[in-house]
């Protein structure tokens, strides 16, 4: 019967840690933008890992033997974690992703952002003034040598006349 026990309240831990992995994931869903599906591959992952936890479990702790009172123990254990720790933790969680998102923006993104900006003013001004010059050039020249062809055809026209 102590066995039992301890390998209940083992299943409830169980439960916890499955209850924990599941606000990971929706931690993660909350501080990042994901498409329809990259989601669905994190719920295939989730499920994946709790099957994996479960199982390690059952065979760690029970020998392999599947009772109906571990997975009651799972449900209590993801039933406590879900209303007395997920409210507190994601929200925490998310608190702190957002201050290291802005912290790497502000250390990272936005000093890149102003330097390739800075890059573009000193580069690309004079490069695109050179090709634009060049650019006018060439058609003036294209242009003074379309004019010269049609001379030169008139005069050639006018030879062949005569």
């Amino acid at each position: 019967m102590e066995n039992q026990t301890y390998i209940f309240l083992i299943f409830i831990l169980n439960g916890f840690l499955i209850g924990l992995l599941f606000d990971i994931f929706r931690i993660h869903r909350k501080s990042f933008k994901t498409s329809n599906f990259i989601t669905t591959l994190q719920d295939i992952l989730f499920w994946i890992l709790a099957g994996i936890i479960t199982l390690y479990s059952i065979l760690k702790f029970n020998n392999g033997e599947i009772r109906g009172y571990l997975f009651v123990g799972i449900s209590i254990g993801v039933i406590i974690y879900l209303f007395l720790f997920s409210k507190i933790f994601i929200t925490i969680n998310v608190l702190i992703i957002k201050v290291i998102k802005k912290i790497f923006y502000y250390i990272l993104i936005l000093p890149t952002k102003k330097i390739f900006k800075f890059l573009k003013k000193l580069l690309l001004k004079p490069i695109l003034f050179v090709f634009i010059n060049f650019r006018k050039i060439l058609s003036k020249f294209i242009n003074i040598n379309k004019k010269n062809n049609k001379k030169h055809k008139k005069i050639k026209y006018k030879k062949d006349l005569a």
